[in-house]
């Protein structure tokens, strides 16, 4: 069994009776164990990352440009292959329409002695098998669950507010293919016999794409519908809120938080009364929840720590891919909130709450009053509880899952170690420094310089060694995020004077005083600012990257950690303010006219270069 970093007997926060539907069973033991044994094998892929889908779709779109070229394939069935192994990861149910089609794609068109045909060939075939072992695996999960579950169910509580799940997915899927098709329109007219095939193959795989991700939103959309518009299988568990920010369920009998059964993106529904504000006082909410989001960030960052474990219901048969919605404890004690004596006291009380449900019958049951609106079991703190619904699909662990897991955590508490180390050695001596009272400025240096050299190199390989007509599809691209974003990365200038901050732009200089200040912060290779008052938009923001090894090692201080200690410093004690004001032409101009000429030396690469 795989222990977690986090010390044993753990206490739990409790769920009151009120929230837990009649007759409810506890998921343990057997049950629970045969759950976990149903999981596809290792070498199944199951979660999927974004790096992974463009990897695949990289390589995937390599393999499909050569059975074009080549094999003179379609270009809407070349874009296949991309697509099918795309959907490996994202929407394993595709494949089984896919797979029989590229195996007749590749069978028609390569010849039986052809070694890359054969190749792609049990590639394919390797792919349709990886789904059908990851579907047969949701399948004897699901059954597993809705076993453990013993008949038992109950309505999903109204506090899990509107249905919005899949929303982003399909506009996005629907903007996707909007974009691919009108592409595919525009590319198939162009002369050249190479540029055409490709740039259509990458349109049709823009459509695919697009469709993949309405389907998805389709999918989660109906299922999570689903869940509530019937009763649903219920399970007593047990919950924590990972450092990753994911929710992590346990089986109700681990209280000692040994081995979490799955993790899944889970969000609490508020019912806000945003129509009688005004849209200021809306704005600077927003950006209060913004400041405390990020805080609360920089301390599950510098914890790596997940957060109490406490006594929840599920509602929904969980498995791979599947939806649900979690009623919990709150994480937070409130005033005569009650905790579990202990891991034993917990696990005998828990057991004995469960053979007493069991006593009461089996058969389908709703959920009492008290467990459908937030906060009715008579409202002291012990009956309050909250109501998740999942964003995001559940996710299996296995066991090379949860090592893995932990040692990210590990890693995660030394480099926030680092970060802590760097943060106290940049603080040092500044009130030396700052007591003169000049005006102080920060500006880009040599390591901002360097990145935005090198993405300027890594976009001229990539586009100008393509030939033809293809290269301006990527080169506009770039191009237009490159002026976007260049001109900030390589010159942005912070001025601090008696009347607080200034930032250059590519619009020009915005102004924070000091007194509106609200944010100061470096978390990683990010300096983040911002100010409380809605006037002043979206936080101001620069990156670099940064390694806190090499930091530890060689006693190193990034710069950011430098520059937000010195802006703390000033901002905490105004004695260290710089008490003369500033000219404008120290603060900064307007960064547009390097955007406008770093645009015109790209657009003369893009046409001059052979």
């Amino acid at each position: 069994m795989t222990t977690n970093i986090e010390s044993p007997g753990r206490l739990t926060r409790r769920l009151p009776e009120s929230a837990v539907p009649e007759g409810c069973p506890a998921w343990s033991g057997e049950k629970a164990l045969l759950w976990a044994r149903a999981q596809p094998p290792v070498w199944v892929p199951v979660r999927m990352r974004s790096l992974h889908l463009l990897a695949l779709a990289m390589v995937g779109l390599t393999a499909g440009f050569w059975l074009a070229n080549s094999r003179d394939v379609p270009s809407v069935l070349a874009a296949l292959v991309p697509l099918h192994l795309v959907w490996t990861l994202a929407r394993p149910e595709a494949l089984r329409v896919s797979g029989p089609v590229l195996t007749l794609v590749l069978a028609w068109y390569g010849g039986t002695h052809d070694l890359p045909i054969l190749v792609g060939f049990l590639l394919v075939t390797a792919a349709w098998a990886l789904a059908e072992f990851r579907m047969s695996a949701r399948r004897t999960q699901r059954m597993w669950a809705v076993s453990a579950a013993e008949g038992v169910t109950a309505v999903v509580p109204e506090g899990v507010g509107p249905l919005r799940r899949g929303r982003f997915l399909i506009a996005l899927g629907l903007v996707l293919a909007a974009l691919g098709g009108a592409f595919v329109l525009v590319a198939s007219g162009w002369d050249a016999p190479t540029d055409r095939r490709e740039a259509v193959l990458a349109g049709w795989f823009t459509v695919g794409w697009g469709v993949t991700a309405l389907a998805s939103g389709r999918l989660a959309r109906r299922r999570a519908a689903g869940l509530r518009g019937a009763p649903a299988p219920v399970l007593r568990v047990l919950v924590r809120d990972g450092a990753n920010g994911d929710v992590e369920v346990f089986t109700a009998d681990d209280v000692a938080a040994l081995r979490p059964m799955f993790t899944v993106t889970a969000e609490e529904w508020y019912d806000d009364d945003d129509d009688e504000e005004d849209e200021e006082a809306r704005l600077l909410k927003e950006k209060e929840m913004e400041a405390l989001l990020d805080s609360l960030d920089a301390d599950a960052e510098e914890a790596a720590q997940p957060g109490p474990l406490r006594e929840a219901v599920l509602y929904g048969a969980p498995y791979d891919g599947g939806e649900i919605v979690i009623v919990s404890a709150p994480e937070d004690v409130r005033d005569g909130a009650d905790e579990a004596p202990g891991d034993e006291t917990e696990g005998d009380e828990t057991q004995g709450e469960t053979e007493g449900d069991e006593a009461q019958g089996e058969g389908e049951r709703e959920a009492p009053e008290g467990a459908r609106e937030p906060g009715s079991g008579g409202g002291s703190g012990d009956e309050e509880f909250v109501v998740e619904s999942s964003m995001a699909p559940v996710r299996a662990l296995s066991e090379r899952a949860v090592r893995l897991r932990i040692a990210a955590e590990k890693a995660r508490a030394r480099r926030a170690a680092v970060y802590a180390d760097r943060r106290a050695a940049a603080a040092d001596g500044l009130t030396e420094r700052l007591a003169s009272g000049a005006v102080r400025r920060w500006r880009a240096g040599w390591l901002d310089r360097a990145v935005c050299l090198v993405v300027v190199l890594w976009a001229a390989l990539m586009v100008l060694t393509e030939v033809g007509g293809w290269r301006y599809v990527p080169g506009v691209l770039l191009g237009f995020t490159g002026v976007l974003l260049l001109p900030r990365m390589a010159a942005w200038r912070i001025t601090a004077d008696r009347d607080g901050l200034w930032f250059n732009g590519l619009r020009g200089v915005r102004h924070i005083e000091w007194d509106h200040l609200m944010t100061v912060r470096c978390e990683g290779g990010e300096l983040k600012l911002d100010s409380r008052r809605p006037r002043f938009g979206s936080a101001w923001t620069a990156h670099a990257p940064r390694w806190g090894r090499l930091e530890r090692r060689f006693g190193l201080v990034h710069p950011y950690e430098r520059t937000a200690a010195e802006i703390t410093a000033m901002w905490q004690n105004p004695a260290l303010r710089p008490t003369a004001p500033s000219d404008e032409r120290a603060r900064g101009r307007a960064l547009w006219p390097l955007g406008v000429a770093l645009g015109l030396v790209w657009v003369a690469a893009l046409v001059l270069v052979p």
